[in-house]
């Protein structure tokens, strides 16, 4: 029987055969990981690594948690796959969980096996609910990487691929530290904000304008929590002009923003809303879309023309079961808001008050970055959008040669670790961030 415990083959064979996605396959070196567990992870050499990226922010309890484990082995010992048109007890359950931690009406959830399809089924729920084409989407954003979805992303990923023909409009939305509307307070921004996004509406043709799409907290673009007031906003925007609202979950829910979802900190409820990665910790592939009464009852006696070969999959099912149900019992949603509160709010301020570089901090619950820039007044940054610099790659390799596993993005650093990490090495990771920080910047 094949085993896959020695790190330099497995390097070997990655290097020989595996292509990388958004890579330059020569140009990459990738880390072999030979095992993780909890907030830790250990690379081919032997290394141990605080991870405060959550992978791609999806292992929301972090690694190997027992009670996943065990579900998706009982699962593959009772009903390893079967087709999405049979009901199974784990797709069941796994939508009734879900359902009931949505908000208002989003009781039918529809199986997907990540966020990119959820977002793209989201939409062709949303056009053919309505009748219209077009989509509204916002700069800085990210709603994943297949055809529809990268090109309602706002960011330079969508640059190579989009050649304008998806029907997708993009918007400014709020944010305060890099105004588009000249605001000063978080009241300005969002109502400039609002105005901006309604005048978009109106030059484009609400009569044309099947949805809106929005990361309730966008993620990978900077996590920049919306201003108060924004998303109810942009809910009276869609109700006075039949628009549909789908809010992007796939990041900032299940317990990331220290609530079931991001957008409950708001009070708003979306129409459609999708989800994945922290759904079940990205154990096993699993994403979909919450439905609300409204459009579910377009497809009642209407058929809807999409479905996937694993929609729904027990075991994905069954590892989110487990997720939602260890969550639940062990308080994780709570722990993540006290995290915010209680340390990466205080900390990463504190470690802002000591370092030039960094222009802002924001987030919340488990869900912070910290804007790295060159100059405080001009707010320059220290990496160009779309892009990295020698600084900002010295900052990375500081962490990481203390044993932290950092996330970046353009002149961003992401604090974003599993909602369980303790808050001992929570302080841990923010005490190696901010020594990182006095090594790269130290004159060479």
């Amino acid at each position: 029987m094949t085993t896959f415990d020695d790190p330099q083959r497995a390097y070997e064979l990655d290097r020989a055969h595996v292509f990388h996605s958004w890579s330059a396959q020569q140009q990459i070196s990738p880390m072999t990981v030979s095992r993780a567990e909890g907030s830790f992870l250990w690379d081919g050499d032997g290394h141990k690594y605080l991870d405060f990226t959550s992978q791609l922010v999806f292992t929301n309890l972090g690694h190997q948690h027992p009670r996943i484990v065990e579900a998706i082995q009982r699962q593959a010992g009772e009903l390893c796959t079967i087709a999405p048109a049979h009901a199974n007890g784990a797709r069941s359950e796994a939508a009734r969980l879900i359902a009931e931690r949505t908000p208002g009406d989003l009781d039918h959830v529809f199986f997907t096996n990540g966020g990119a399809d959820a977002n793209e089924h989201a939409v062709r729920m949303a056009r053919l609910h309505t009748g219209r084409h077009k989509v509204l989407a916002r700069y800085r954003s990210y709603h994943g990487g297949s055809h529809l979805a990268i090109n309602l992303t706002g960011d330079p990923r969508r640059w190579p691929n989009d050649h304008a023909t998806d029907g997708v409009v993009h918007f400014f939305g709020p944010f305060l530290y890099r105004s588009a509307f000249s605001a000063t307070t978080e009241a300005e921004e969002c109502e400039r904000a609002l105005e901006h996004l309604e005048q978009v509406i109106a030059l484009e043709g609400p009569s044309t304008i099947a949805a809106i799409v929005l990361e309730s907290i966008p993620g990978t673009a900077g996590i920049m929590v919306p201003p108060p007031g924004y998303l109810a906003g942009v809910r009276e925007l869609c109700d006075r002009f039949g628009i549909v609202l789908i809010a992007d979950e796939v990041m900032s829910g299940f317990g990331r923003a220290g609530r079931w979802f991001a957008i409950d900190h708001a009070g708003v409820v979306p129409d459609l809303l999708t989800f994945a990665k922290g759904v079940n910790s990205g154990y096993v592939p699993l994403g979909g879309v919450a439905i609300s009464d409204a459009i579910y009852a377009t497809f009642a006696d209407r058929a809807y023309p999409g479905g996937l070969t694993y929609s729904g999959h027990p075991l994905a099912c069954a590892a989110a079961v487990a997720t939602i149900e260890a969550m639940e019992d062990e308080g994780v949603v709570r722990h993540a808001t006290r995290l915010g509160e209680d340390v990466f709010g205080p900390g990463l301020r504190d470690i802002a008050a000591r370092h030039e570089w960094i222009g802002e901090v924001r987030g919340v619950g488990a869900f912070w970055a910290i804007e790295l820039v060159r100059d405080r007044e001009s707010r320059e940054p220290l990496a160009p959008y779309g892009g990295s610099s020698p600084e900002m790659a010295a900052v990375l390799a500081a962490a990481k040669s203390r044993g932290l596993l950092p996330f970046a993005n353009f002149n961003r650093i992401h604090v974003v670790p599993p909602l369980n990490i303790t808050e001992n090495h929570a302080r841990v990771g923010l005490q190696i961030l901010d020594e990182a920080l006095h090594e790269a910047a130290r004159p060479r």
